[in-house]
């Protein structure tokens, strides 16, 4: 199973993206429309941006979003109660089993690998 879309990143970005992985459990889809909105958030709407949904030999699902910045890396932050936003890498920090970044000279990509349900 590989799912694999190129879109910019705008707000309507992420309903659509939800749409096209409609068919995934709720967890893939919220970790891929954050770290979506991410993208948003930090490097600006109308970012090119490629989102891959693949499964691993491990029986992981792993999301990846890679955009053309490599020098704008995620950060895990600590929001506050009162605090609007910041939590988005946190959510996916809970729910996947582990996530990082993998930069190169002109984009980076960031991933994170679930536990397919069922294993």
């Amino acid at each position: 199973m590989t799912f694999e879309l190129d879109l910019l990143a705008t707000p309507k970005a992420v309903p659509e993206l939800r749409h096209h992985l409609r068919t995934h459990d709720f967890e893939v889809r919220l970790c891929a429309t954050e770290l979506l909105t991410n993208v948003i958030d930090h490097l600006g709407e109308g970012t090119p941006v490629t989102v891959r949904v693949t499964g691993t030999d491990l029986g992981h699902t792993r999301i990846e979003v890679t955009d053309p910045d490599p020098r704008a890396l995620p950060t895990l932050l600590s929001a506050s109660a009162e605090a609007e936003s910041g939590r988005g890498l946190t959510l996916v920090d809970v729910l996947a089993q582990r996530w990082g970044v993998d930069q190169g000279a002109d984009r980076k990509t960031v991933w994170c690998e679930l536990a397919t349900p069922g294993r």
